[in-house]
Protein backbone atom coordinates (compact mmCIF):
# COMPACT_ATOMS: atom_id res chain seq x y z
CA UNK A 1 0.00 0.00 0.00
CA UNK A 2 1.11 3.57 -0.69
CA UNK A 3 -0.34 6.93 0.32
CA UNK A 4 -0.02 10.57 -0.68
CA UNK A 5 -1.77 13.93 -0.49
CA UNK A 6 -3.21 15.27 -3.73
CA UNK A 7 -5.14 18.35 -4.89
CA UNK A 8 -8.63 18.14 -6.37
CA UNK A 9 -10.53 20.81 -8.31
CA UNK A 10 -14.28 21.11 -7.82
CA UNK A 11 -16.67 22.21 -10.54
CA UNK A 12 -16.87 25.72 -9.07
CA UNK A 13 -13.11 26.17 -9.18
CA UNK A 14 -12.42 25.43 -5.51
CA UNK A 15 -9.25 23.45 -4.85
CA UNK A 16 -9.16 21.04 -1.94
CA UNK A 17 -6.65 18.55 -0.68
CA UNK A 18 -7.30 14.83 -0.33
CA UNK A 19 -5.51 11.93 1.29
CA UNK A 20 -5.21 8.99 -1.11
CA UNK A 21 -4.24 5.44 -0.17
CA UNK A 22 -3.56 2.97 -2.98
CA UNK A 23 -3.72 -0.81 -2.66
CA UNK A 24 -1.14 -3.27 -3.86
CA UNK A 25 -2.06 -4.34 -7.38
CA UNK A 26 -5.22 -3.41 -9.27
CA UNK A 27 -7.91 -1.73 -7.14
CA UNK A 28 -11.18 -3.61 -6.82
CA UNK A 29 -13.07 -0.27 -6.86
CA UNK A 30 -12.82 3.35 -5.74
CA UNK A 31 -13.92 4.44 -2.28
CA UNK A 32 -14.46 7.86 -0.72
CA UNK A 33 -13.84 8.07 3.03
CA UNK A 34 -15.69 11.02 4.58
CA UNK A 35 -14.39 12.71 7.71
CA UNK A 36 -16.03 13.42 11.03
CA UNK A 37 -16.33 17.07 12.08
CA UNK A 38 -12.69 16.96 13.21
CA UNK A 39 -11.11 16.98 9.75
CA UNK A 40 -8.96 14.48 7.86
CA UNK A 41 -7.02 13.58 10.97
CA UNK A 42 -4.85 10.63 11.93
CA UNK A 43 -7.89 8.44 12.55
CA UNK A 44 -9.47 9.14 9.16
CA UNK A 45 -6.15 8.57 7.43
CA UNK A 46 -5.86 5.25 9.26
CA UNK A 47 -9.36 4.25 8.18
CA UNK A 48 -8.49 5.19 4.61
CA UNK A 49 -5.33 3.09 4.80
CA UNK A 50 -7.41 0.19 6.08
CA UNK A 51 -9.72 0.25 3.08
CA UNK A 52 -6.72 0.45 0.75
CA UNK A 53 -5.35 -2.66 2.46
CA UNK A 54 -8.67 -4.30 1.58
CA UNK A 55 -8.06 -3.54 -2.09
CA UNK A 56 -9.77 -0.18 -2.63
CA UNK A 57 -8.41 3.02 -4.11
CA UNK A 58 -9.41 5.03 -1.04
CA UNK A 59 -9.59 8.82 -0.99
CA UNK A 60 -10.44 11.12 1.92
CA UNK A 61 -11.27 14.62 0.62
CA UNK A 62 -10.63 17.48 3.05
CA UNK A 63 -14.15 18.84 3.11
CA UNK A 64 -13.31 21.62 5.58
CA UNK A 65 -10.75 23.16 3.20
CA UNK A 66 -13.59 25.42 2.08
CA UNK A 67 -13.31 27.19 5.43
CA UNK A 68 -9.66 26.69 6.33
CA UNK A 69 -7.14 24.35 4.66
CA UNK A 70 -5.58 21.59 6.70
CA UNK A 71 -7.97 21.57 9.65
CA UNK A 72 -7.31 18.77 12.14
CA UNK A 73 -9.09 19.13 15.47
CA UNK A 74 -8.92 17.20 18.71
CA UNK A 75 -11.89 15.11 19.82
CA UNK A 76 -12.54 17.52 22.66
CA UNK A 77 -12.65 20.59 20.41
CA UNK A 78 -16.36 20.43 19.66
CA UNK A 79 -16.89 24.19 19.52
CA UNK A 80 -14.41 24.80 16.70
CA UNK A 81 -15.58 21.69 14.89
CA UNK A 82 -19.23 22.68 14.95
CA UNK A 83 -18.48 26.29 14.01
CA UNK A 84 -16.51 25.10 10.99
CA UNK A 85 -19.21 22.65 9.93
CA UNK A 86 -21.90 25.34 10.24
CA UNK A 87 -20.13 27.54 7.68
CA UNK A 88 -20.32 24.94 4.92
CA UNK A 89 -23.00 25.16 2.25
CA UNK A 90 -24.59 21.95 1.04
CA UNK A 91 -23.82 22.65 -2.62
CA UNK A 92 -20.12 23.05 -1.77
CA UNK A 93 -20.11 19.64 -0.15
CA UNK A 94 -21.78 18.03 -3.15
CA UNK A 95 -19.27 19.63 -5.52
CA UNK A 96 -16.29 18.49 -3.45
CA UNK A 97 -17.59 14.93 -3.14
CA UNK A 98 -18.21 14.89 -6.89
CA UNK A 99 -14.59 15.90 -7.52
CA UNK A 100 -13.35 13.09 -5.27
CA UNK A 101 -15.71 10.59 -6.91
CA UNK A 102 -14.49 11.60 -10.37
CA UNK A 103 -10.93 10.91 -9.24
CA UNK A 104 -11.87 7.53 -7.77
CA UNK A 105 -13.62 6.48 -10.99
CA UNK A 106 -10.24 5.49 -12.40
CA UNK A 107 -10.68 2.33 -10.30
CA UNK A 108 -14.14 1.49 -11.67
CA UNK A 109 -17.28 1.70 -9.56
CA UNK A 110 -17.18 4.09 -6.60
CA UNK A 111 -18.47 3.70 -3.08
CA UNK A 112 -18.52 6.11 -0.16
CA UNK A 113 -18.29 5.57 3.57
CA UNK A 114 -18.65 8.41 6.06
CA UNK A 115 -18.55 8.86 9.81
CA UNK A 116 -20.58 11.29 11.95
CA UNK A 117 -20.97 14.42 9.78
CA UNK A 118 -19.38 12.42 6.98
CA UNK A 119 -22.00 9.72 7.48
CA UNK A 120 -24.71 12.20 6.58
CA UNK A 121 -22.60 13.41 3.66
CA UNK A 122 -22.41 9.82 2.38
CA UNK A 123 -26.21 9.73 2.27
CA UNK A 124 -26.25 13.11 0.50
CA UNK A 125 -23.78 11.80 -2.10
CA UNK A 126 -26.10 8.84 -2.69
CA UNK A 127 -29.06 11.18 -3.12
CA UNK A 128 -27.16 13.16 -5.76
CA UNK A 129 -26.15 10.05 -7.68
CA UNK A 130 -22.42 10.57 -7.15
CA UNK A 131 -21.60 7.00 -6.13
CA UNK A 132 -22.66 3.39 -6.72
CA UNK A 133 -23.01 2.40 -3.05
CA UNK A 134 -22.90 4.27 0.26
CA UNK A 135 -22.38 3.43 3.92
CA UNK A 136 -23.37 5.94 6.58
CA UNK A 137 -22.05 5.67 10.13
CA UNK A 138 -24.11 7.61 12.72
CA UNK A 139 -25.07 10.45 10.40
CA UNK A 140 -27.63 12.71 12.09
CA UNK A 141 -27.95 15.48 9.47
CA UNK A 142 -29.60 13.01 7.10
CA UNK A 143 -32.93 14.12 8.65
CA UNK A 144 -32.45 17.51 6.98
CA UNK A 145 -32.96 16.12 3.46
CA UNK A 146 -35.33 13.19 3.88
CA UNK A 147 -37.26 14.61 0.93
CA UNK A 148 -34.37 13.44 -1.27
CA UNK A 149 -34.06 9.83 -2.41
CA UNK A 150 -30.80 7.85 -2.62
CA UNK A 151 -29.95 6.77 -6.16
CA UNK A 152 -27.91 3.74 -5.04
CA UNK A 153 -27.95 1.12 -2.26
CA UNK A 154 -27.20 2.57 1.20
CA UNK A 155 -26.32 0.89 4.49
CA UNK A 156 -26.80 2.83 7.74
CA UNK A 157 -25.04 2.15 11.06
CA UNK A 158 -26.24 3.65 14.35
CA UNK A 159 -25.44 3.08 18.00
CA UNK A 160 -28.16 2.06 20.43
CA UNK A 161 -26.81 4.41 23.11
CA UNK A 162 -26.14 7.42 20.88
CA UNK A 163 -27.42 10.44 22.81
CA UNK A 164 -26.81 12.69 19.78
CA UNK A 165 -29.02 10.52 17.56
CA UNK A 166 -31.85 9.06 19.65
CA UNK A 167 -33.64 5.97 18.40
CA UNK A 168 -36.67 8.09 17.46
CA UNK A 169 -34.45 9.92 14.95
CA UNK A 170 -33.07 6.64 13.62
CA UNK A 171 -36.62 5.39 13.16
CA UNK A 172 -37.53 8.60 11.32
CA UNK A 173 -34.63 8.06 8.91
CA UNK A 174 -35.48 4.36 8.49
CA UNK A 175 -39.07 5.18 7.51
CA UNK A 176 -37.84 7.41 4.67
CA UNK A 177 -35.01 5.20 3.45
CA UNK A 178 -35.15 1.84 1.68
CA UNK A 179 -31.61 0.91 2.75
CA UNK A 180 -30.63 -1.43 5.54
CA UNK A 181 -30.47 0.25 8.96
CA UNK A 182 -28.43 -1.48 11.66
CA UNK A 183 -28.56 -0.38 15.28
CA UNK A 184 -25.65 -1.78 17.27
CA UNK A 185 -26.45 -2.73 20.84
CA UNK A 186 -24.39 -1.04 23.54
CA UNK A 187 -22.72 1.30 21.04
CA UNK A 188 -22.57 5.10 21.37
CA UNK A 189 -21.84 7.90 18.90
CA UNK A 190 -18.40 7.48 17.35
CA UNK A 191 -18.23 3.77 18.18
CA UNK A 192 -15.97 3.08 15.19
CA UNK A 193 -13.16 5.40 16.33
CA UNK A 194 -10.51 3.86 18.57
CA UNK A 195 -9.29 7.38 19.43
CA UNK A 196 -12.55 8.25 21.17
CA UNK A 197 -13.85 7.14 24.60
CA UNK A 198 -17.00 5.87 22.88
CA UNK A 199 -15.06 3.27 20.87
CA UNK A 200 -16.92 -0.05 20.93
CA UNK A 201 -14.60 -2.75 19.67
CA UNK A 202 -17.21 -5.44 19.01
CA UNK A 203 -19.65 -3.12 17.23
CA UNK A 204 -16.84 -1.54 15.17
CA UNK A 205 -15.60 -4.96 14.06
CA UNK A 206 -19.03 -6.26 13.11
CA UNK A 207 -20.05 -3.05 11.38
CA UNK A 208 -16.85 -3.02 9.34
CA UNK A 209 -17.33 -6.64 8.30
CA UNK A 210 -20.87 -5.84 7.16
CA UNK A 211 -19.61 -2.73 5.36
CA UNK A 212 -16.99 -4.70 3.43
CA UNK A 213 -19.56 -7.33 2.49
CA UNK A 214 -21.92 -4.57 1.32
CA UNK A 215 -19.26 -2.98 -0.88
CA UNK A 216 -18.20 -6.38 -2.19
CA UNK A 217 -21.80 -6.92 -3.32
CA UNK A 218 -22.44 -3.52 -4.87
CA UNK A 219 -19.08 -2.38 -6.28
CA UNK A 220 -18.09 -5.39 -8.35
Amino acid sequence: MSAESIALSSSDGHELSAYVARPEGTPRAGLLVLQEIFGVNEHIRSVTDGFAADGYLAIAPAMFDRIKPGIELGYDDFTAARETMAQLQREWCVADMAAAADYARSAGKVGIVGYCWGGAMADLAACHGLVDAAVSYYGRMTVEWLDLTPQCPVLYHYGERDALIPLATVEQIARKRDGEVRVWGGADHGFNCASRPSFHKAAAKQARELTLKFFDTHLQ
